[in-house]
C-alpha cells in the first residue's frame, strides 16, 4: 500500500444468537432444515400475526454488552427498517435504531505484540431476513432464517490496517464463543461482517469517502477485501478521480471488490418506532443476575492459567478458546499432580481433536490425569503417553492397566535395553556404516529401531548412551 495514505476502517458484525427459538416467535432457531419448514405466520409476516420478544435473545444481547463493557440502556425499543427485498416477507425489518440495548464498549486486539482497544458504537438486536438460493437463471427463497435473532455489533472507525480488522474480528469471535451467545460459524452465516473503509493522506483529520463492503463470511476474506479496496481507492485519488459512496461486494474468484449499488442512507429506510412491541425495560436486578451467571472473560482465564499453572501465554490462549475446552482442561488438570505437563499433553493430543463446537469429552479426565502423572514420574516416554491417550480414549480402560498389559512402561534397566540395542545395530548395517563414516545423524535411525523393537518403551537417554557405547566398540575394532 502507498505509505503516504492510511485507511480508516470500521466493522458492522451481525451475530446470530444461539437461542432455541427465533426472536419474535416460537419457531425453532435451527440450521440445515428443509426449506420453508421452520416458519409460522409471525416470521412470514402474515396479516394479523403479532411478534412477541423472546427473553433469551435479550439475555444474550445483554451478555455481549456486559462482556464488551458497554453502557446498558435500561429502556430501549424496536424500530421498523423499511425496504423491499424478496427475502424480507414483511417488507420491513424489526431492528433497534434510535435506542439500542447497548452503547459504547471496546474490544481488545493484539497485532504483532502491539495491544490496543477498538471502541464500539453500539450493540443492537434485530431479526434476520430469509435466504435467497440462486440456481441457474432462477432464484428461490427459503424463509427458515427469517426471524432468527441477531445482534449487530458496530465499531468506531478505529482500525487502520487489514491486520487490525482481522485481529478485531478474531477477538470479537473468541469472546462471543466463550460467553456462549453464538456458535460464530462463519461458514453457516451465523457471523457475517460488513466493512466500512475510506482512505486519506496521513496527517489529515478529515475522513475520506466511505465505501461499504457487504456480507464477508470469513476473516481471511475481510483482509483480502480490504487490501483490494484500499488499493482501489488510493489509485482513484492518485488519478484525480472521485471515490463514490457506494456498497460493494467482494468476489473471491477475482480477489477484487465490485460495485453493487449506491450507498443508502438512514432516510432511505424510513425508520419509525415498531408499534407492535412495547419498549424493553431492564431492571437493575435482572442485569445483575445476568452478570452473575456469566463466566470470566477468556483473557482473564488465560492470565490465571499463566500465573497459577505456569502455562505458556500462547498455550493459555488455546486453552481458553471456548468455555467447554477450558472446563474440560481444568477437570483433567485437577486429576494430575503435574498441571504443566498435563497442559502440554492436553494441547498436543486432545485439543487438536476438538473443535469450537465440541461438547463431548474425548478421554475421561481421570484417565488423562493418570497418563500425565505417569509421564511426569518417568514411567512412560513421550511417544507412549500419546499412544495411551488414544488407546484409553477408545477403550475407556485405565492407562496403567493398558501400559502394563502392552508392556509400554519405560524400560530403564541397561541389562534389558542392551540386547535390544545390539539387535537394532545388527539389523541396520547401513546406519552403522553411515555413522562410522561421519554421519552423526545416523544414530537417530538406530534410536528409532530401538524404539520400535521396545514398543516405544525404551528410555531414550539410556538408549542413546548404549547405542553410542556399542558404536564406539565397533569403531575401535576397525
Amino acid at each position: 500500500m502507498n505509505t503516504s495514505y492510511e485507511a480508516v476502517i470500521g466493522l458492522e458484525v451481525h451475530v446470530e444468537l444461539k437461542t432455541d427459538t427465533k426472536i419474535f416467535c416460537s419457531c425453532s432457531n435451527g440450521f440445515s432444515r428443509e426449506p420453508n419448514t421452520n416458519v409460522c405466520p409471525i416470521c412470514l409476516g402474515l396479516p394479523g400475526a403479532l411478534p412477541m420478544l423472546g427473553e433469551k435473545s435479550v439475555e444474550y444481547a445483554l451478555r455481549a454488552g456486559i462482556a464488551f463493557g458497554c453502557k446498558i440502556n435500561k429502556k430501549s425499543w424496536f424500530d421498523r427498517k423499511n425496504y423491499h427485498y424478496p427475502d424480507l416477507p414483511k417488507g420491513y425489518q424489526i431492528t433497534q435504531y434510535e435506542m439500542p440495548i447497548c452503547l459504547g464498549g471496546e474490544v481488545p486486539i493484539d497485532v504483532g505484540g502491539e495491544k490496543k482497544s477498538i471502541r464500539l458504537t453500539r450493540i443492537h438486536m434485530e431479526e434476520d431476513a430469509g435466504k435467497l438460493i440462486h440456481r441457474g437463471d432462477k432464484s428461490l427463497i427459503d424463509y427458515n432464517r427469517a426471524g432468527v435473532p441477531l445482534i449487530e455489533i458496530v465499531s468506531e472507525p478505529d482500525m487502520r490496517t487489514p491486520e487490525e480488522a482481522k485481529a478485531y474480528l478474531n477477538s470479537l469471535r473468541r469472546i462471543l464463543l466463550f460467553i456462549g451467545v453464538s456458535d460464530c460459524k462463519m461458514n453457516e452465516g451465523s457471523l457475517r461482517c460488513d466493512v466500512n473503509v475510506s482512505v486519506r493522506r496521513k496527517g489529515e483529520a478529515e475522513f475520506g469517502t466511505k465505501v461499504e463492503i457487504k456480507n464477508l463470511n470469513s476473516v481471511n476474506y475481510v483482509g483480502r477485501a480490504l487490501d483490494d479496496e484500499i488499493k482501489r481507492q488510493i489509485a482513484l485519488i492518485e488519478r484525480g478521480e472521485i471515490v463514490d459512496a457506494e456498497t460493494r461486494r467482494y468476489n473471491e474468484d477475482t480477489d477484487h471488490t465490485e460495485r453493487m449499488r449506491k450507498k443508502e442512507g438512514a432516510v432511505d429506510y424510513r425508520y419509525f418506532t415498531e408499534p407492535n412491541i412495547p419498549p424493553l425495560i431492564l431492571t437493575d436486578s435482572y442485569i445483575e443476575e445476568v452478570r452473575r451467571r456469566m463466566p470470566r472473560l477468556p483473557d482473564e482465564e488465560a492470565d490465571a492459567l499463566v500465573k497459577e499453572i505456569g502455562v505458556k501465554k500462547e498455550d493459555a490462549y488455546l486453552l481458553t478458546s471456548t468455555s467447554f475446552i477450558l472446563d474440560y482442561f481444568k477437570k483433567c488438570a485437577e486429576k494430575s499432580k503435574n498441571k504443566s505437563i498435563c497442559a502440554n499433553l492436553f494441547i498436543s493430543e486432545v485439543l487438536t481433536l476438538l473443535d469450537e463446537n465440541s461438547k463431548k469429552e474425548y478421554i475421561s479426565p481421570e484417565n488423562f490425569g493418570e497418563i500425565a502423572d505417569m509421564f511426569a514420574d518417568g514411567k512412560i516416554v513421550s511417544g507412549v503417553a500419546k499412544r495411551l491417550v488414544k488407546m484409553s480414549a477408545e477403550s475407556g480402560e485405565s492407562p496403567v492397566v493398558i501400559a502394563e498389559r502392552e508392556r509400554l512402561l519405560k524400560i530403564s534397566d541397561e541389562k534389558v535395553l542392551r540386547p535390544i540395542v545390539l539387535k537394532a545395530i545388527d539389523a541396520n548395517p547401513k546406519a552403522v556404516s553411515d555413522y562410522l563414516g561421519g554421519k552423526i545423524a545416523a544414530a537417530k535411525q538406530l534410536m528409532g529401531a530401538v524404539m520400535r523393537e521396545s514398543g516405544g518403551g525404551a528410555d531414550p537417554i539410556i538408549s542413546e548412551k548404549l547405542i553410542l557405547e556399542e558404536l564406539e566398540k565397533i569403531k575401535n575394532k576397525i
